[in-house]
């Protein structure tokens, strides 16, 4: 097969929330020779429609977007689609996906900085009272009545369940305060091989080689998942992608365990992955009771979060409204992402942070 060096015959469709890299853009074609490249701005995140005619989806190859996404017969020539999304579930149902051979790629890698921060941030933010401190800031209370209820992260234990991009920059981080890392992935890792990562992280992050984790946890049933929440974790990090198979993977049952054997109230439980991940009205329930220590949510079921809802006004609870993925650097890194990927069309070869079908992320 003759490869394609030049990627001409190519053409390059950008459907985006932020203005034309002009910079990179004139790169690209000067990286890869031949390859159109036409942009178009989208106004939100979340819209659907093209803001351009159908008609310039006929020659598209490659895509990079987020949520608008043609029907197979608009791009019947569609090859290889770039999401700038860490998750796939918003594409998992739609004909492009499910009925063509059109390679997504996510954009894993580029949230695992801005989120192992906002995980590390508001868990530390938790143990030393900083909500607390602030509403006393408010009223202009020089108070230290709670002194000897901080506590720090020395060797307490974090569990990632989703050993992926975000969970091995959060061990990373995790590892630097002297905390224990425990994984928990949906395959094994039982060899050094098996641990690599072959996703694409920004240089000097991550954990390339899954050295950080001192116990690794794997499987796809209720005991094994089960294991993993009983091996005394003080912080559980939800960030498994969304799938069928993750639906209301943490509920009722799960947050018992966290509370057996004398563990009630050690877990503080954080959520960036996606909300339906957790059975909100059981999360709830947990709360109350005193089963785990607090939750830091990002994302939440349902979501926006509804005015008035019960979640709000819990004072073991920090709310921020999907934002732990925010970036000023988001788009660069997308960028460096679909560039490389590009690279890797023009050498016939696969693609990073391919999705996988078959488990849909």
């Amino acid at each position: 097969m003759t490869i394609n060096k030049t990627l001409r015959g190519h053409k390059l469709l950008m459907v985006m929330p932020w203005e034309q890299p002009a910079e990179f853009i004139e790169n690209l074609k000067a990286e890869f020779p031949g390859l159109q490249v036409v942009t178009y701005r989208q106004t939100e995140w979340d819209q659907t429609w093209a803001p351009f005619p159908d008609e310039e989806w006929k020659d598209v190859t490659v895509l990079l977007t987020f949520t608008v996404l043609p029907t197979p017969e608009q791009a019947p020539k569609l090859e290889y689609i770039q999401l700038m999304s860490a998750g796939a579930n918003h594409v998992l149902d739609l004909p492009i996906f499910k009925d063509t051979e059109a390679k997504f790629c996510t954009a894993n890698g580029v949230h695992g900085p801005q989120i192992s921060e906002w995980i590390i941030g508001t868990y530390l933010a938790f143990q030393h009272r900083f909500p607390q401190y602030h509403e006393k800031q408010k009223d202009g209370r020089w108070d230290r009545s709670d002194l000897n209820l901080i506590d720090d992260a020395v060797q307490k234990t974090i569990g990632i369940l989703g050993y992926g991009s975000i969970g091995r920059q959060t061990a990373r981080l995790a590892t630097a305060m002297g905390m224990n890392v425990h994984a928990y992935t949906l395959h094994p890792r039982t060899t050094p091989a098996s641990k690599k990562d072959h996703s694409w992280t920004p240089p000097g992050l991550g954990d390339p080689g899954g050295i950080y984790p001192s116990k690794w946890f794997s499987g796809s049933s209720r005991a094994d998942l089960h294991a993993f929440l009983t091996s005394g974790l003080d912080l559980l990090v939800i960030a498994t992608p969304l799938t069928p198979n993750t639906q209301h993977l943490l509920a009722a049952a799960e947050f018992e365990l966290l509370a057996a054997d004398g563990r009630k109230g050690r877990t503080f439980v954080s959520n960036i992955a996606r909300g339906p991940v957790v059975n909100t009205p059981d999360i709830i329930h947990a709360l109350k009771e005193g089963l785990i220590k607090g939750a830091a949510l990002d994302v939440t079921d349902p979501e926006p979060l509804p005015n008035g809802h019960e979640l709000w006004s819990m004072e073991n609870v920090i709310i921020t409204p999907h934002v732990s993925g925010a970036s000023t650097h988001y788009n660069e890194r997308v960028l460096s992402i679909l560039e490389y990927n590009l690279k890797r069309l023009s050498e016939d070869t696969e693609p990073v942070n391919k999705v996988n079908k078959r488990e849909g992320y």
